[in-house]
């Protein structure tokens, strides 16, 4: 039995096969993807990539340990003096904010 394409059939394929490629290479990529996204979010008060100096402190550069153990805090509710981090840190699972500290310690501090 011989196996024959047509010219429509093979494309369909051929596009397939490169789609799944894709897909896997994106996949391999998807925790640095992700971290982007939620980082991103943070630029909104802590400036593009933590490094806002002002009444918001930097995070860029900050000991991971030392931004985890906040960020916990936050989520937590054992922080008093809090505007709005707690509410922002009760979204993310502890792996996620323990993630984006180490996200941000590896960024060079302003």
């Amino acid at each position: 039995m011989t196996l024959s394409l047509r010219p429509a059939s093979a494309l369909s394929i051929a596009l397939l096969l490169g789609g799944l490629a894709t897909t896997v290479q994106a996949d391999s990529d998807l925790s640095r993807d992700q971290m982007a996204v939620m980082a991103g979010g943070c630029a909104s008060c802590h400036g593009t990539d933590g490094r806002l100096s002002g009444a918001v402190p930097a995070l860029a550069g900050r000991p991971a340990e030392l931004l985890e153990s906040r960020l916990l805090a936050f989520k937590r509710d054992e922080v008093e003096d809090t505007t709005v981090m707690d509410r922002i840190a009760k979204g993310f699972s502890d792996e996620e904010l323990s993630a984006l500290a180490e996200h941000f310690a590896t960024i060079d501090a302003p």
